[in-house]
């Protein structure tokens, strides 16, 4: 999987074969007219010219912070510091790709390709330098379950329509915030199991997972909770609040400090339509109580779906590998079954998910031969497991990571 070839850095950063347009970029990718720069004349497919600056990985690789991004998508460098806070998915998720190839993220996340490539445009500084391998040499080439295929547009061919669909199911049925959820998930997806770019493995002060989390509080001596336990509270805590409680409370506080309006206006129709439709019997307190009876009850269904394919997998900083392998190490099967499929709404195929999010669910066990046949090709582990042992994973892996901490904390 990993490309042999090694970058060299023998010359400039960035290269080129003539002078055009007396323009020079600085530090931040912009350009500075009336000085002379080396660039590198590509002709389009129109036949037009176009001056583009060719760069090296090591060029690229240092714009990598949030005030400075850039990444390779099919070759083109694009800088998008600017255009980040626009970005539909949220900001943090080009950070996470910059100064790294998002070729593969790019075209897993988007559905109609050709219209995003028209924000892109304005985008693009330059390419890499022909010498320049085409990724870092690290690389290779139900209604819950419903707004989530709508949220990756997987239901309909237009963006628009899954974006509207998505506002519905998701603000007006189940009263949170669309935006959040994207913000949030788009993330995990890009960089499952990563810290600190996955906001699903922050779990802090709460839970400790993985291996690297709970030595770094131990040795810092850091216990908000007995982490000890923190198997045992987690069906206490994890599994009847995480919908009702963490979900609902995060998606208010982000809805109201980013100024989502459209959002809150919709998550109010949710409340408004409770309280037309109950509130005459069961009164203002009675018709809240509703509301969060039913989050109560969808809550460890929610949880065990979520947490059994990822909390028991590796975690770890980003080691910036290809798409294939970020998306493997992080994610596993439950095996297929009437059931699993029901239970989970076909993610129990997770590893296709991840690979294919764009995907719609019921597809996803005519392509898991594939991707098992090319993970045995590439030495990838690929994991299905019944889905008892996947909820009896979720408590072992707790259990070793509060091992782990303890060790630490008491040393």
């Amino acid at each position: 999987m990993k490309l042999e070839e090694k970058l060299e850095h023998t010359e400039s950063p960035v290269r080129s074969c003539q002078p055009c347009l007396n323009d020079t970029y600085q530090a931040n990718g912009k350009p500075r007219a009336n000085e002379k720069a080396e660039v590198y004349e590509k002709q389009e497919a129109n036949g037009k010219g176009k001056c583009l600056n060719l760069y090296t990985w090591e060029e690229i690789q240092r714009h990598n912070k949030e005030t400075d991004q850039w990444l390779v998508i099919d070759r083109k460098v694009y800088n998008v510091t600017d255009w980040a806070g626009k970005h539909p998915g949220g900001h943090r998720v080009l950070n996470h790709y910059a100064g790294e190839d998002a070729t593969d993220a790019f075209r897993a996340m988007h559905l109609n390709l050709s219209t995003v490539r028209l924000y892109l445009q304005p985008l693009l500084i330059g390419e890499l330098s022909p010498e320049e391998p085409s990724q870092e040499k690290n690389k290779n080439a139900q209604s819950s379950f419903l707004q989530h295929d709508i949220g990756h547009n997987s239901m309909f061919k237009k963006s628009k329509w899954n974006r509207l669909m998505h506002r519905f199911v998701m603000c007006h049925l189940k009263g949170l915030s669309a935006d959040w959820w994207n913000y949030r998930h788009f993330q995990h997806h890009v960089k499952p199991n990563i810290y600190p770019k996955d906001p699903d493995i922050d779990l802090g002060p709460l839970f400790l997972v993985g291996d690297t989390q709970p030595v770094k509080y131990g040795k810092k001596k850091i216990k908000y909770i007995d982490y000890e336990k923190q198997h045992l509270y987690f069906y206490m805590v994890a599994l009847p609040l995480l919908m009702p409680v963490y979900f609902n409370l995060q998606s208010m506080q982000v809805m109201y400090l980013r100024k989502y309006w459209v959002d809150i206006a919709w998550v109010s129709s949710f409340y408004l339509r409770y309280f037309i439709t109950f509130g005459p019997f069961y009164g203002i307190f009675g018709t809240v109580l509703l509301i969060y009876l039913v989050k109560f009850i969808e809550s460890p269904w929610i949880a065990y779906v979520t947490q059994m394919s990822h909390i028991p997998m590796k975690m770890s900083k980003d080691e910036n590998h290809d798409w294939l392998s970020t998306q493997i190490v992080a994610t596993c099967n439950i095996e297929q079954s009437f059931f699993n499929d029901w239970f989970t709404g076909h993610l129990n195929f997770q590893i296709e998910h991840h690979l294919f999010p764009t995907m719609p669910r019921h597809n996803y066990h005519k392509v898991a031969p594939l991707v098992k046949s090319l993970c045995a090709k590439h030495g990838l582990q690929y994991i299905n497991k019944p889905i008892l042992k996947a909820f009896g994973d979720i408590i072992r892996s707790l259990k070793k990571s509060a091992a782990l901490w303890m060790e630490a904390y008491y040393e």
